[in-house]
């Protein structure tokens, strides 16, 4: 219940991917409006998210954790719900990534900045050095469970980090969630949006007009035109084949005299 429906058509210049509407904005569109986030609501994000993860895993579904981050963390009036891109059974991942994700998501959302400092210019190698040397610093305000738990998701070695619903159901600091009630999005979020204001930045759309080659609000007026260029040449074509076949009528054929 916390995947949203993703609908997609195309037409002779674009394919659209189409998702639910949800009118909250995603995470980081909030993170970066200095939104404060309390434990408590991180805590029902952090539910939620576990069981839309317990779900894809049920059905052979590798997130890619990479994809999972404030930016696809998306809300509707209520409660999160989650968009990304699947990858299934892909090479080179597997389970364990998206908990990692998940950690690490929970830790931005909580402190506005990420475990780790790392740059898409970074190497594998050292990635994984920086993994194993450097030590994620918590928060002393954050309560002592939640750290046990935050670490048992960024623990370095995939063996030893928790990757289920079953595994995170026995952490001491969710021990007094309702499950079936976050399930059916019984709880009461401790973040609501602003109804009356507009989550999003406007300036993609000022973009899309402005920046794009072909833009979407010219595009009934352009495929209009390229038909109608189409049938211009269509009808062209049908002449130049009449005229041919006229030739050929006149050179092949005699014209029958009456008067003889």
């Amino acid at each position: 219940s916390y995947i949203i429906n993703l609908y997609s058509f195309q037409d002779e210049e674009d394919m659209f991917m189409v998702v639910d509407l949800l009118l909250g904005g995603d995470l980081r569109y909030h993170l970066q409006q200095n939104v404060q986030f309390t434990e408590d609501a991180v805590k029902l994000y952090l539910c939620e998210m576990t069981l839309a993860l317990d779900y894809l895993q049920s059905q052979h579904i590798i997130h890619r954790g990479v994809d999972i981050k404030p930016d696809n963390i998306l809300l509707d009036e209520q409660a999160p719900e989650i968009f990304q891109s699947f990858v299934s059974g892909g090479t080179g991942y597997a389970f364990e990534v998206d908990w990692w994700s998940l950690g690490v998501t929970i830790f931005e959302v909580l402190r506005s900045w990420r475990p780790y400092d790392i740059h898409a210019s970074n190497s594998v190698e050292s990635l994984l050095q920086l993994f194993s040397t450097v030590s994620v610093q918590y928060s002393s305000s954050w309560h002592k469970d939640l750290v046990s738990l935050l670490r048992k998701l960024l623990t370095v070695n995939p063996e030893h980090r928790f990757c289920s619903l079953a595994q995170m159901q026995t952490a001491p600091y969710l021990s007094d969630v309702n499950w079936d009630d976050v399930y059916e999005k019984k709880m009461e979020p401790g973040f609501v949006p602003n109804k009356g204001r507009l989550h999003c930045d406007p300036t993609f759309e000022l973009e899309e007009m402005i920046l794009e080659s072909r833009p979407l609000h010219k595009k009934k007026k352009r495929l209009a035109k390229n038909r109608s260029r189409d049938n211009s040449k269509d009808s062209q074509s049908e002449n130049e084949y009449l005229q041919e076949c006229l030739e050929v009528v006149q050179q092949e054929f005699m014209i029958f005299n009456r008067e003889k």
